[in-house]
């Protein structure tokens, strides 16, 4: 099993990544792990996909509604802890800027701002703590492990700016996961332009078969300006009967809905 995951090395894709059993292979972008999961260079792909402090990862969205037709197969939730990586040289009032991917410099800001430092954002974590290895005047956010394999050390821990910071993963593959009993199903779709109270009507067919929405957002369908496609998670397969019900009664109110996946609950084992 190779398991393709947004790297390089030491970044917090790589930690979610390897709860996978399999090869992990790292990709420089997000794009190119869609890519490898479709061309079948890889089985499997592992990209970020929420934060819960700085809220869905766009490029993500974006490349499971509009380009591929990858299924989400597993999500992956991974507590978030942010440290001031520096040069073994440096001390803490050296640093005069801070590299990182541009999530975590949004997810540390009030610790940036009290240290008066610039920032700069850079392709990911790990690139980072690359770019600062023989920089004295230089630090970085990143990984434990970023530090251990560029010779960084830990100028400061737990640096974000709220306690419970979490990242949801998603686990992305050509077939999605066979049903459970505690799963989840996630869809996008397409609202009608010319049917007024349109979302309210959907969710009241979800309401009326009591299914569970866990997350519900727009984002801008690439078509026109005012034109938005809607993410939507729900507990239950779409193989349970009365999910199957359900999108197939949406079908008829709604320019299009496609099924992204049903895939088992995190943390309900």
């Amino acid at each position: 099993m190779k398991i393709g995951y947004f790297g390089p090395a030491g970044t917090f894709t790589e930690e979610a990544a390897s709860q996978r059993e399999g090869e992990l292979v790292p990709y420089s972008t997000i794009p190119e792990v869609f890519e490898a999961v479709h061309s079948g260079e890889v089985d499997q792909g592992v990209v970020p996909i929420e934060n819960s402090i700085e809220g869905s990862v766009g490029v993500t969205l974006d490349l499971l509604a509009h380009q591929y037709l990858l299924k989400i197969k597993g999500e992956i939730i991974l507590p978030i802890s942010h440290n001031l990586l520096i040069n073994p040289d440096a001390e803490l009032e050296d640093i005069e800027v801070v590299y990182s991917h541009y999530q975590p410099l949004s997810q540390c800001r009030l610790f940036l701002e009290k240290m008066g430092v610039r920032t700069q954002a850079t392709r990911s974590t790990a690139a980072a703590a690359g770019m600062i290895k023989d920089n004295k005047w230089a630090g970085a956010i990143g990984t434990r492990r970023a530090a251990q394999l560029y010779g960084l050390k830990i100028a400061a821990e737990d640096i974000q700016d709220h306690e419970n910071n979490m990242t949801r993963f998603v686990v992305i593959e050509q077939e999605d996961h066979a049903p459970t009993g505690k799963d989840k199903t996630s869809v996008v779709l397409c609202l009608s332009q010319d049917r007024p109270g349109g979302l309210y009507q959907i969710l009241g067919e979800f309401a009326g078969e009591d299914i569970n929405l866990t997350k519900i957002e727009s984002r801008p369908s690439k078509e026109k300006l005012g034109s938005y496609i809607f993410f939507v998670d729900m507990e239950g397969h779409h193989k349970d009967l009365k999910i199957m019900k359900v999108i197939n009664r949406v079908r008829s109110k709604v320019g299009y809905i496609k099924i992204l996946g049903s895939y088992p609950q995190e943390g309900d084992d």
